[in-house]
């Protein structure tokens, strides 16, 4: 027997049907939900990043302005951009493509945008919302990550997880998400000891360290029926990975995110949720 695959296209189409209601919702009143992207820099990664969140917004009728700068922009220059953008009352939400090039500071952007227009949930405010569990604007590969929980059954309550990521786009907040379902958490990093035999008592493994020259998860590192969530994306033999070696891992787990076609899809639909949400608060109806 093997485990099944956890199919995050389907997840996420799920999530835009509902999502493209909310927006038809939304368009009778007059109100068209608007995501701003700002750009910084030619980096083809991040080009294609903005490209498919801009298709993924037409396609459920979300309103895109794009930003393109130059890599030469000074920090001035991108403040007084996000300083024009939440004050435009037709945009609802602000994505900043992370990450910058180095002479720009990353907090001092994020921190920049308004909480209320903060789709991807990172501001300071937000961060501190979601640490106490009063946030609405959720960053997006965490709220994906339990969306999928939530589409599955999973229950998470009383579950060891092993969180192997501590960064502030998904480890962070994801901790406080599974916190808040009832699950007891532990985090692992680069500097953790005896990984393998933690990872052996956790119930669920996520997984997001994203480098396969120094990390691969196999069948050897969980228990049987585990569960495990692959954040991370590398390449391999040129071919996308994660860092489950999922042929070896689902012959003894119970549910395995493959890459692609996992968490990544997921990350996209909450961004465009996040939006639909922001737009909602924008004439004080919270979604």
């Amino acid at each position: 027997m093997t485990g099944q695959r956890i199919d995050g296209i389907e997840v996420s189409n799920a999530v835009k049907e509902i999502l493209s209601r909310a927006v038809t919702q939304l368009k009778s009143e007059d109100l068209v939900p608007c995501l701003a992207t700002v750009l910084i820099g030619d980096d083809p990664a991040s080009a294609t990043y903005v490209k498919n969140k801009h298709n993924a917004c037409e396609k459920i009728g979300i309103k895109t302005k794009d930003h393109k700068l130059s890599s030469q922009t000074t920090q001035d220059e991108l403040n007084q951009i996000i300083d024009n953008l939440n004050q435009d009352n037709d945009v609802h939400g602000i994505l900043v493509q992370l990450p910058l090039p180095k002479h720009l500071n990353e907090f001092t952007t994020v921190s920049r945008i308004s909480p209320l227009k903060d789709v991807d949930g990172l501001t300071p405010q937000n961060a501190g919302l979601l640490a106490i569990g009063k946030s609405i604007l959720k960053p997006c590969t965490p709220s994906g990550i339990m969306e999928m929980f939530y589409y599955y059954k999973i229950n998470l309550e009383g579950k060891n997880v092993v969180l192997i990521n501590r960064s502030n786009l998904v480890g962070k907040p994801l901790y406080h998400l599974l916190l808040q379902n009832n699950a007891t958490v532990t985090t692992c990093h680069s500097k953790t000891k005896n990984l393998k035999e933690i990872c052996q008592t956790a119930d669920i493994v996520i997984t997001g360290v994203g480098d396969r020259t120094k990390f691969t998860l196999t069948s050897d590192m969980i228990k049987k029926d585990s569960i495990v969530i692959d954040v991370a994306i590398s390449s391999k033999d040129g071919k996308l990975v994660g860092d489950a070696d999922f042929d070896d891992v689902i012959q003894k787990a119970s549910f395995v995110t493959p890459v692609p076609g996992g968490v990544g899809p997921m990350t996209v639909a909450m961004l465009l949720k996040n939006t639909v949400t922001a737009a909602s608060l924008n004439k004080e109806i919270v979604s």
